[in-house]
């Protein structure tokens, strides 16, 4: 039986980085297992639920085997959630991980990067692979063990480089 068929993970589309000296590409992250944390700043449960696990993830793991990447994906609201207002809360919840705008759209109000993941909506949390394939998706809440036991699980497959 075949192994299952995991597409790569479409690139980012960001309009502007924080907590970054330059912006980053998943490519740049290959051999790293990445968190990808879509949010919104106004989304109670990403900053109740979301974000705050992010931020275990960061503290659990070591930062040479997983990147944690945060992803402002503004679909509503978008004239109070500017890139001026998310650096103020970037800093006053201490947000230390990159976090990347989601370039706007111009066709629709949903953002780029969230149409080409077809998001649902926020918070959403993305698993890529070392090798950049996107490996799971979670809409809503998943509880810490669910995502501890599925990074454990991307770590634990065989080192791309070594094949």
């Amino acid at each position: 039986m075949p192994p299952p068929f995991h597409p790569l993970a479409p690139p980012l589309q960001v309009s502007e980085w924080f907590n970054t000296p330059s912006p980053i590409t998943l490519e740049a992250l290959r051999g790293k297992v990445i968190v990808l944390e879509a949010f919104q700043m106004l989304c109670p449960g990403c900053v109740s639920h979301g974000l705050p696990q992010a931020m275990r993830v960061l503290e659990t793991f070591a930062k040479d085997q997983v990147a944690v990447i945060g992803l402002h994906t503004v679909f509503e609201h978008h004239e109070a959630m500017t890139p001026l207002a998310l650096q103020a809360f970037l800093h006053e919840y201490r947000i230390p991980f990159p976090v990347g705008v989601d370039q706007p759209n111009p066709e629709d109000r949903i953002p780029r990067t969230m149409r080409a993941y077809a998001m649902r909506g926020t918070p959403t949390l993305i698993l890529i692979d070392r090798v950049g394939r996107l490996r799971h998706q979670h809409f809503g809440q998943v509880t810490d063990l669910v995502l501890g036991a599925q990074i454990a699980g991307l770590l634990g497959e065989a080192d791309p480089d070594t094949n």
